[in-house]
């Protein structure tokens, strides 16, 4: 079979490519640090290819946007802060490689919807907090890392939550998305074998398809990149909180 007849095979209407080019886009723009907006990337994509099915296809265009996002905003990542999510964030994989790989697509889908509800409304309650005080808390960072692992792997809906804790500790526009480059490019590798081996989300056809998109991710995160030099830190924070929330309501009521 050669590369049309495997992109022929998903047998998709005009529609459904307008949709995932469009997710593809703005997967580009949420790397580029315009984020927020991967969660409606996930529920476009779970729209048109299921909920469990799409997060094998996305994860490789996770990994090569993750590329870019290293190398353009390298200099600005604070590892301490990578260093002391990454454990937990692992074990939290490793959850939601066991659950994930047992649970029925209905409850996969309602378990995503849970969690990117849940994560907005910590969200709101971060940024909204009186005290200005960076939580220092390993504690804290133990339920955020094991949180954001969890989520990756189940539905990759880490953003929320790794959104909650980058503003709850007040980075700043460069440090978050520096920071948040690195720690997913790392994670993303780690899920990679468990999609391929474990839940055979990922395969020659779906790979075939995100050659397809992949021009769309890079296009997008050059213009997202361009969009962010304009964004002030304090607009950021609200744009991140807002557009998380409106896609937190859009895959509770699909």
């Amino acid at each position: 079979m050669n590369y049309l007849d495997l992109i022929q095979s998903y047998n998709l209407s005009w529609m459904q490519w307008s949709a995932i080019g469009l997710a593809a886009f703005l997967l580009g723009l949420s790397k580029a640090g315009i984020k927020g907006i991967g969660i409606i990337i996930v529920v476009i994509l779970a729209f048109v290819f299921g909920e469990k099915t799409s997060t094998g296809i996305l994860l490789p265009m996770l990994l090569c946007a993750d590329v870019l996002a290293v190398i353009y905003y390298n200099r600005h990542a604070q590892w301490k802060y990578i260093f002391k999510l990454l454990p937990m964030m692992i074990v939290g994989v490793l959850v939601g490689v066991w659950l994930g790989n047992d649970i029925s697509e209905i409850i996969f889908k309602k378990l995503m919807a849970i969690i990117i509800i849940g994560s907005v409304i910590l969200m709101f309650l971060a940024e909204n907090r009186k005290s200005t005080a960076v939580p220092k808390s390993k504690v804290f960072s133990w339920i955020m890392g094991f949180l954001a692992g969890f989520t990756t792997m189940i539905g990759n809906l880490a953003g929320p939550v790794a959104n909650i804790y980058f503003l709850a500790i007040r980075f700043p526009k460069n440090e978050f998305i520096g920071t948040a480059a690195w720690l997913f490019f790392i994670i993303n590798i780690f899920k990679l074998p468990f999609h391929i081996f474990v839940w055979k989300t990922v395969n020659v056809q779906t790979l075939t398809l995100n050659a397809a998109l992949i021009p769309v991710v890079i296009c997008g995160f050059f213009v997202g990149a361009a969009l962010v030099k304009r964004i002030s830190n304090l607009n950021y924070r609200r744009f991140i909180l807002v557009v998380t929330a409106i896609g937190g309501v859009i895959l509770l009521f699909r």
